[in-house]
């Protein structure tokens, strides 16, 4: 099953696309197995690495992409068990600005990637279809579960598509 158009803000489509088939759990598995062959390959001395002036650098994509997938979790974990308050947005420059990325290794920040997916992939398997099906409002937009379990595995996609593109990783 796949998020359908009312099921999350259109603005989520660009990373829903992303993931071609139902099986998002496989999807998950398979870019955890890519992100981190890909970035074993690069080096620590390319990780401070951004393409353009004011860009990201590989480690603060990599951070962000940690910090987006645990938002995105919680908020799954708090639909699912009924939550009934709205829950904030967050704004990821500021996010990334506030972090230490630069200042860890890419070895440390593969390692906490693969922790807080492997947790993700375990929270979302224990969900049921009802909970899939809950919506809640997040960032003032009305979405579901099942959306948000996309989300996460197309933002990872588009991040590993930009790092391969304008990066040249």
């Amino acid at each position: 099953m796949k998020p359908q158009p009312g099921d999350y803000a259109l603005h989520y489509d660009m990373y829903i696309s992303l993931i071609k088939n139902d099986d998002v759990f496989a999807a998950l598995e398979n870019r955890t197995q890519s992100l981190v062959k890909l970035l074993n390959s690069i080096g620590e001395q390319k990780g401070n690495y951004a393409y353009a002036e004011g860009k990201w650098t590989i480690k603060q994509v990599i951070g962000h992409v940690i910090d987006t997938e645990r938002i995105m979790a919680f908020r799954a974990l708090s639909f699912a068990r009924g939550e009934k308050q709205p829950i904030p947005g967050f704004e990821q420059d500021d996010y990334v600005d506030e972090a230490n990325f630069n200042e860890r290794t890419l070895k440390d920040l593969l390692s906490e990637f693969k922790a807080v997916r492997e947790s993700s992939i375990i929270l979302f398997k224990s969900f049921t279809e009802e909970m899939f099906n809950r919506r809640g409002i997040a960032g003032g937009n009305e979405i579901t579960v099942l959306a948000l379990l996309f989300i996460i595995a197309g933002h990872e996609k588009h991040h590993l598509n930009v790092l391969r593109e304008k990066y040249g990783v």
